[in-house]
């Protein structure tokens, strides 16, 4: 299949209808120039991305690394990985090894991600990005410094579905925006044990799951710094929150609902609402799903997904590497800026919340 025939594939389909629905721009994740990956802290999201990456990219992942050099060699023969070490100093000073995914809890995202920029190697860090602001700042510093690109793996940005909401607000469709909504709670029986109580690896709903609403809030609101920010919640036994609801404002007129719980289930959908219409991203909005234009009583549907659920992880990785052959150090769709601009706001809810993690 020539590429030039790939790349007509990944653009959406316009529907017919007056209504104005715009082509995604993201191409097929195979036409990006291949770089060499390593995997660092290989576990459940980690052999995710490796299977998303090896089936629908031209990435190559060349090796993974963990404390234990048996739980690394597991997961480099699960994956088909060439290599693995039993230590994460070993992987980012492997030669072969262009970019480093950091797939650790995010409490460890700083530490891990400081020695791989200091290897000079380009770094994918899971989400959340850290566990606060200053832990985000120091490593945007570290990376500009060394001059190697630095991405948070907010793998929702790079979907093809996305990129229609961001060409519908870019073209003002919506008018001006004023209401946005998000949200995304699970009903988790955890034992008190579990990562995601533990105040020690930053555990809580917010950043695990609650990451993905404050982000699409941002991203409607162009990664603005909130002018506002209101929050209510219930903590676990632990400490950590376990349900959070947060009204964002955001000084143009614009306010955000976000909602996150491992306490009840609920739509995970998404929706942004303007003076001329408004969007509503379908079910699992985080996930390769649908984008509904609706405008002067009018609906019309982008459902144009040939990749799905978290297969979908592999339209990051692509971007990656287009954005390292191009020379960047960031990512264009979610500026370090804007990374860090979103913990301010999860530390802001916190704070409120009284939410305090071992050591901040």
């Amino acid at each position: 299949m020539s590429g030039h025939y790939r790349r007509h594939l990944w653009q959406g389909v316009r529907m017919a209808t007056d209504l104005p629905l715009p082509e995604s721009r993201v191409t097929d994740p195979r036409d990006a120039p291949p770089l060499r990956w390593g995997v660092l802290a290989p576990g459940f999201i980690a052999g995710r991305w490796v299977h998303a990456v090896r089936t629908h990219t031209s990435q190559r992942v060349v090796a993974a690394g963990s404390r234990s050099l048996e739980r690394a060699q597991a997961f480099a023969g699960t994956h088909g990985i060439d290599r693995a070490y039993g230590s994460y100093q070993q992987l980012v000073e492997d030669p072969d090894v262009d970019v480093v995914v950091v797939a650790s809890p995010h409490s460890h995202h700083r530490d891990q991600a400081l020695l791989a920029i200091a290897a000079g190697k380009h770094v994918l860090v899971e989400k959340a990005f850290t566990r606060n602001a200053t832990e985000a700042r120091e490593l945007v510093d570290a990376a500009r410094s060394a001059g190697v690109l630095l991405m948070e793996a907010m793998w929702t940005r790079y979907l093809p579905h996305t990129d229609v909401v961001r060409r519908l607000l870019e073209d003002g469709a919506l008018g001006d925006v004023h209401r946005v909504t998000a949200d995304y709670g699970v009903r988790a029986d955890r034992d008190p044990t579990h990562r995601l109580l533990d105040p020690a690896l930053a555990g809580g709903v917010l950043l695990d799951l609650g990451v993905y609403p404050l982000a699409f809030a941002s991203f409607a609101a162009s990664g603005a710094r909130p002018s506002t920010v209101q929050a209510a919640g219930e903590l676990a036994s632990t400490g950590v929150d376990a349900q959070v609801s947060a009204l964002v404002g955001y000084g143009s007129g614009l306010q955000a609902s976000v909602f996150t719980s491992m306490l009840a289930a609920t739509p995970h959908t998404a929706e942004i609402a303007g003076s001329a219409g408004r969007v509503e991203v379908g079910e699992n909005f985080y996930l390769p799903t649908t984008v509904t234009l609706v405008r002067d009583g009018e609906r019309v549907t982008w459902d144009d997904n040939r990749i799905h659920g978290h297969d979908g992880l592999c339209f990051q990785a692509a971007a990656l590497a287009r954005y390292v052959t191009e020379g960047r150090t960031e990512s264009p769709w979610q500026p370090l800026e804007e990374t860090v601009t979103i913990l301010e706001t999860a530390d802001e809810i916190r704070r409120q919340l009284g939410v305090v993690y071992p050591g901040e």
